[in-house]
């Protein structure tokens, strides 16, 4: 019997108000633009106390960057694991990364040139790539099978930092190549950067993986 109570239900209540509030400072955001957007604007909209954001987000901005972010973590895992056993870790952990960084629904034109325009938002965007490294360590620690938790949970923060330090790169050079009446955004180039910035991990993520054929 679920009660009221239920930890179940208590996180899913979690969840759709997380998911209410970066849903909010979103739209708040691109209607009012990030500066003028407060803390209590983001609480109203989403129909809550600024006490009770506080226990979701720290800043604005990363109430923001959540609503273009959200279960990329849980995305990635479940890409890595949907991989063919097959196919070596490294492959599949970088396949599976790079994938949910190429996926051009998630990057509206409006909403990346918001981000590359505010050095805030910018740095909040890139702090995003923390999040995944919890369901990637669980996907290695599945896949590879023999290893610990621990070597699992060095790998994904390897990868993490990975894709923090190309996604910095990738800002930094479309904010300073980009017009401020509007923003190109050049084809394939983050997902380049991901796969480039991940391809120095790749022997380490196959010592661990399973032997070739296994």
């Amino acid at each position: 019997m679920v009660t009221a109570d239920s930890p179940g239900l208590r996180e899913r209540k979690k969840l759709a108000t997380r998911a209410a509030l970066s849903r909010s400072a979103l739209r708040l955001a691109l209607e009012l633009g990030p500066e003028n957007v407060r803390v209590d604007d983001i609480a109203e909209a989403a129909g809550v106390s600024p006490r009770t954001y506080n226990n979701y987000f720290s800043s604005r901005e990363q109430a923001i960057v959540a609503a273009v972010t959200a279960e990329r973590g849980t995305r990635i895992g479940a890409a890595i694991a949907a991989r063919p056993a097959r196919d070596p870790l490294a492959h599949a952990v970088i396949d599976a990364v790079v994938e949910q960084y190429t996926d051009p629904g998630e990057h509206a034109r409006d909403v990346l040139l918001m981000i590359t325009s505010h050095p805030a938002l910018r740095d909040s965007y890139a702090d995003t790539a923390t999040t995944i490294e919890g369901p990637v360590a669980d996907a290695i620690l599945e896949r590879a099978g023999d290893i610990d938790r621990l070597t699992a949970t060095v790998l994904a923060a390897g990868v993490s930092a990975a894709v923090k330090v190309a996604l910095q790169e990738w800002l930094r050079s479309t904010s300073a190549n980009s017009p401020i009446s509007g923003l190109v955004v050049p084809s394939g180039s983050l997902p380049d950067l991901v796969r480039a910035a991940l391809t120095p991990l790749a022997p380490a993520l196959d010592a661990a993986g399973p032997p070739e054929g296994a």
